[in-house]
């Protein structure tokens, strides 16, 4: 791992695949799983790794203090005991990106995360769902919700322990999820979709909900049914809901099957609640990708549907902001 230009950070990040994989950590155990799963994610795409740190007050007051006073006894640098032990980790663990690079920052979190990365647009952050100091009732920290809010690349939030259901090997091998409501859903939010899965080498699952009129023969609970394209009939069953919602996505996915011929894509229409479902599939998914808002561009609220599977998905989730103006 690169020792850089000072003390607080190190090495030249870059690599093949464009934009770094920046990995926010803090020490915790839910922020180190974050950093495995960045570390894989830079290997997939060939880019480098930035690993964050963005110190807490108590190092920050003591830097502004050393500062201010310019005392000769004052120590060159403070301690980072969160940088040595990612140091420790990442020098003695398995394979590593070409570059790699540690930043130990200042500000908040969200706003220091916000700014990292430079002039390189980062290709995606990857934060744990819980940091140090976080209620252990809570399923996702405030911290973690603030950043996949106003972040300006696509955010991975990796659940704790106790929420994963499944191991390391087992969600590297799942399919990515992709939530998609055809009218709505920017093109980047598929474009990232299809780029991981196309990395994984593995299928894309689209899943669309439709609402039902409530009655007592609507069955919200039953599993839903996969449906390649070649099956979109025009003598195929399924109620008219279900049938335009798998033509609407049919449409909204030529370009990307263009783009990603080699990527297997299954489509699911459901009914009822879009967030449940994507939930659900989180269970078997190496990823969960959704949309961060509806297509305001630039808009600092996040939907209801990304907020809750942030708070109840059983894998790693992907929220995506609407990067290009030219967006669907």
């Amino acid at each position: 791992m690169s020792n850089g230009n000072g003390p607080r950070s190190g090495g030249r990040v870059g690599g093949p695949g464009g934009g770094l994989v920046i990995a926010a950590v803090d020490g915790s155990d839910p922020s180190l799983r974050a950093l495995e799963w960045a570390r894989l994610a830079a290997l997939r795409h060939g880019t480098g790794l930035m690993v964050a740190h963005v110190l807490p007050d108590a190092s920050q007051l003591y830097a502004g203090r050393r500062s201010s006073l310019r005392h000769p006894n004052e120590p060159a640098e403070y301690a980072d005991p969160v940088g040595d032990r990612v140091r420790a980790l990442l020098e003695s663990g398995p394979e590593l990106p070409p570059e790699v690079r540690y930043e130990a920052l200042e500000g908040s979190v969200p706003e220091a995360l916000r700014a990292v990365g430079g002039e390189r647009e980062p290709l995606m952050l990857v934060m744990g769902s819980r940091g140090r100091g976080g209620f252990a009732a809570l399923l996702l920290g405030s911290n973690s919700r603030a950043v996949a809010t106003t972040a300006t690349c696509p955010v991975v939030v990796v659940p704790h322990e106790e929420r994963a259901v499944r191991d390391a090997e087992g969600a590297s091998a799942g399919r990515v999820v992709l939530g998609l409501h055809a009218a709505e859903t920017p093109e980047d939010v598929l474009a990232f979709a299809f780029a991981e899965a196309a990395a994984r080498g593995t299928t894309v699952q689209v899943v669309s909900a439709y609402a039902l009129p409530p009655g007592p023969m609507a069955v919200i609970d039953s599993p839903f049914a996969v449906i390649p394209p070649e099956a979109l009939a025009d003598g195929a069953d399924g109620v008219p809901a279900e049938r335009e919602m798998l033509r609407a996505q049919t449409e909204r996915l030529v370009p990307l099957r263009a783009r990603h011929p080699d990527v297997p894509v299954e489509q699911a229409v459901v009914p009822g609640d879009a967030a449940g479902r994507l939930v659900e599939a989180s269970r078997s998914a190496a990823l969960v990708v959704v949309g961060r808002h509806h297509p305001r561009p630039r808009s600092l609220l996040m939907g209801s549907v990304a907020h809750a599977v942030l708070q109840h998905a059983h894998g790693p989730v992907a929220v995506v902001p609407t990067l290009h103006d030219d967006g669907a």
